[in-house]
C-alpha cells in the first residue's frame, strides 16, 4: 500500500510548529514533502516482498563450499526512536544446488533494511531469508552498525559498535563451519 504523501505533509507541519519552529520559514517550507519522500524510501521494505525482489535470480550451481559477500552497507532507522543506524553486513552461505544473482544478497539486505527495524531482528531477517530461498546448507550474517539514537542522545557514546550475527543450518551446527565464515569475513578472535 503506498503512503499517503499529503497526511504525511501535514502531520511534518504539525510536528515543527509543536516543536517551535516556524513552518512557513524559508528553509523549512518544502521541509514536509522532503520528509514524506525520505519516509517513503527509507521505509520501502515494509511494503517489498523477498520473492518479488529475487525475481529468479537462483541458479544451478553443483558446488557446496562457502560463498562470501562481505562489507554490504546497511542504512536503517531504529524503530525506537527512528534515528539512523549504519554499518556493514557479512553474508555467507553454503549453496545446496543453487546460489543466488550476487546483486540479490545485497538488495535483500536493503528491503529489510528499508523499514524500522532492530538490528538483531534485521540480521535474523537476512538469514532466513536466504536460508529459505535457496534451501542452503547454512547460513551466516553479521552486522556491524552505529546507532545515532546511541550516539546523539541519551549515553551519547559515539564510538559504540553493535555487532549482531544469525547462524542457521550449518553454520549453527559446525563449529569449524562458523570460524571459516568468521575467518573470511575477518572477525576471528574477540
Amino acid at each position: 500500500m503506498p503512503l499517503n504523501a499529503a497526511k504525511i505533509e501535514g502531520l511534518v507541519r504539525e510536528l515543527l510548529a509543536e516543536i517551535g519552529e516556524d513552518p512557513q520559514r524559508e528553509g523549512l517550507v518544502k521541509t514536509p514533502q522532503r520528509v514524506a519522500a525520505a519516509l517513503a524510501f527509507l521505509t520501502s521494505g515494509s511494503r517489498a516482498d523477498a520473492a518479488k525482489l529475487i525475481n529468479g535470480a537462483i541458479f544451478t550451481q553443483k558446488t557446496n563450499s562457502m560463498v562470501i559477500v562481505k562489507n554490504v552497507e546497511v542504512y536503517s532507522l531504529c524503530e525506537h526512536h527512528m534515528l539512523p543506524f549504519f554499518g556493514r553486513c557479512h553474508i555467507g552461505y553454503i549453496p545446496n544446488g543453487r546460489v543466488f544473482g550476487v546483486s540479490k544478497l545485497a538488495r535483500l539486505v536493503d528491503m529489510y533494511a528499508r523499514r524500522l527495524q532492530l538490528q538483531e531482528r534485521l540480521t535474523e531477517q537476512i538469514s532466513h531469508a536466504i536460508m529459505d530461498s535457496i534451501d542452503a546448507a547454512g547460513v551466516g550474517v553479521m552486522i556491524e552498525a552505529r546507532h545515532l539514537c546511541m550516539m546523539m542522545r541519551g549515553v551519547e557514546k559515539q564510538n559504540s559498535v553493535m555487532i549482531t550475527s544469525s547462524v542457521v543450518g550449518t553454520f549453527r551446527d559446525s563449529a569449524a563451519t562458523r570460524e571459516e565464515f568468521l575467518g573470511l569475513i575477518g572477525q576471528r578472535g574477540a
